[in-house]
């Protein structure tokens, strides 16, 4: 796989990409644009290879919980249609818990990854008075820090356990 990287290290004009990218460039190599006639699997590759590289590990790490709890959501599910749902309430507070944990996850990966790019691109949150200091408590444009909107997490998950709990009675 080394070679194929190596190969495609020199940079060349966008005419002569456009012109060989369907058939000596390699789908490992991920191009840097794509062209009008792009595959369905280039585009995909071209998608997945931007996410990995251009998202934070906070929000990669995120991306992989709320992956899971899908999955968690998924095997209840299956399990009450195939084997049946006699303790109702119990699969109704697992199912519950995981599309909430799902729910609050997703808040909390919209406040930090928002903040993240505001600073990162130094947008209108820098211009005028005081601007720097805002971005750095990660305040911008109206939001709240990290700090803060991790302990509003933390909040929301107790409160939700708390009332899965008491639903399984």
């Amino acid at each position: 796989m080394a070679p194929k990287r190596s190969s495609a290290a020199p940079s060349s004009t966008s005419a002569t990409a456009t012109s060989t990218s369907s058939s000596t460039t390699p789908l490992s190599s991920g191009p840097r644009t794509l062209s009008a006639n792009s595959s369905v699997s280039e585009i995909a590759f071209h998608v997945w290879h931007q996410y990995l590289t251009t998202t934070s590990q906070r929000t990669l790490l995120l991306d992989a919980f709320m992956a899971f709890l899908v999955l968690v959501g998924g095997v209840q599910f299956a399990y009450c249609v195939l084997a049946g749902n006699y303790p109702f309430n119990a699969f109704l507070s697992g199912f519950c818990a995981a599309v909430g944990q799902f729910v609050l996850t997703a808040s909390l990966r919209m406040q930090t990854s928002s903040s993240e790019r505001t600073g990162a691109t130094g947008g209108s949150a820098n211009s005028g008075k005081g601007g720097k200091a805002v971005v750095a408590r990660g305040e911008a444009d109206g939001g709240v820090s990290h700090e803060r909107a991790f302990a509003d997490y933390i909040f929301g998950s107790l409160i939700l356990h708390f009332f899965c709990i008491n639903f399984i009675n």
